[in-house]
């Protein structure tokens, strides 16, 4: 009998533990492609954009921006959801504090960037002049988004150490590479909005990508 009582003991816990923290994870995993995938929807949809000259988020003006706004919201709902899972996937272990804090940011710098939105300019919406002036909201909207993705490039350097820890070297070298990627398509987005654009996909890919591999990677018995 004390064999038995000492087994549930073991045993009962992890279950519920695993059903907890997979809808957050699912969320985390889902908010890159979804984010673009909406994007790249809308894009075919709205008369005058271009990804050779404009932002995703201008996609948020005009008559049709409500769709991106609730995309800008649905998907930030979704990062900080993705923040919680992995905070809980990783516990006590070697960034599961501050990686899953950072990556919260960059959730919320999608709300400010709903809240917030970008001026027109470039051809759009339909109308708009070539040229754009900077509003305040307009600056805002920038500010939240170099916030967040300065937040999302460190969050990938403190997730390093644990996909490290999990025996994923090649994941973790990758994962303080990246952001050396992303940084440079914000610093050549005055001569090109794609490379911004690419830079900006390649962060949120890049996340899908660290969170699936830690939610299916156990942690090493050291950090148990």
């Amino acid at each position: 009998m004390p064999h038995t009582l000492s087994t549930l003991h073991h045993v009962t816990p992890a279950a519920p533990a695993s059903r907890l923290r997979a809808p957050a994870l699912i969320g985390g995993v889902a908010a890159g492609p979804l984010f673009l995938g909406a994007a790249i929807v809308q894009s075919s949809a709205r008369d005058g954009f271009d990804f050779t000259r404009n932002a995703i988020s201008q996609l948020a003006l005009g008559e049709a921006g409500w769709v991106q706004t609730v995309n800008f919201l649905l998907v930030g709902a979704l990062l900080i959801a993705g923040a919680a899972g992995l905070r809980r996937v990783l516990g006590g272990d070697a960034g599961g504090t501050w990686g899953p804090v950072l990556i919260g940011v960059f959730g919320v710098s999608f709300w400010a960037a709903a809240a917030f939105p970008s001026d027109a300019g470039a051809g759009f919406p339909v109308g708009a002049p070539d040229s754009s002036v900077l509003s305040g909201h307009g600056a805002a909207h920038m500010a939240a988004g170099m916030v967040g993705y300065l937040a999302l490039c460190a969050g990938f350097v403190v997730l390093a150490r644990p996909l490290a820890a999990r025996g994923h070297r090649g994941w973790a070298v990758a994962s303080r590479l990246v952001p050396v990627a992303v940084l440079a398509g914000f610093m050549a987005s005055a001569a090109s909005v794609l490379a911004f654009t690419a830079g900006a996909g390649l962060g949120l890919l890049w996340l899908t990508a660290v969170t699936a591999r830690l939610a299916m990677t156990p942690a090493p018995p050291h950090a148990a």
